[in-house]
């Protein structure tokens, strides 16, 4: 990742109190402390309600293993505050015939919305899968009912895709 411990400028919003730069980084051991509540926020947005074990257990394996399963960024402050996350995993694309990388999580703090964090931290998934070399797009989804987020992948120039997602359990959930 070329660009992603390099402080950077963000924009001021008239009325909101941000910070003036931030930092995105690979989460290590060390941030998980801080990423924890962050993720639990991300959660409780979407209806999820994951135990602390296992979202610490996630984090864990891509600390562990960032070029086979994933990287988790996290984006923090000047004031040194945890603002924001994203997590990207690796995978593989049958219809690309390549390796894709899918940006499963993308957060920001609802008090340091607004200045760009989003956008920079998309950026730094973009940035982390052209560092590998062997990464053809990232790809990532959001709730329908999720407008702010449409709004920011719009003004980055994202693609929207018309996919219809479905799932099952793999794991008998009673």
């Amino acid at each position: 990742m070329s660009n992603a411990d390099e402080v950077r400028p963000l924009t001021r919003v008239i009325g909101r109190p941000t910070a003036t730069s931030y930092r995105i980084t690979p989460v290590g051991e060390a941030d998980l402390e801080d990423l924890l509540p962050l993720m639990q926020a991300y959660c409780e947005f979407y209806g999820a309600s994951p135990s602390d074990e296992a979202l610490l257990a996630m984090s864990r394996a891509l600390i562990e293993d960032p070029l086979r399963d994933g990287v988790q960024l996290l984006a923090r402050l000047e004031n040194g505050h945890a603002a924001g996350f994203a997590t990207i995993f690796w995978s593989w694309s049958t219809l690309s015939a390549a390796r894709v990388g899918v940006m499963n999580d993308l957060y920001v703090r609802p008090d340091a919305r607004g200045a760009g964090l989003a956008d920079a931290l998309i950026d730094a998934c973009l940035q982390t899968g052209r560092g590998r070399g062997d990464i053809a797009r990232v790809g990532w989804q959001t709730a329908r009912n999720n407008t702010r987020a449409q709004r920011v992948y719009e003004r980055i120039g994202a693609v929207r895709e018309e996919w219809i997602d479905y799932s099952n359990a793999c794991v008998d959930e009673s």
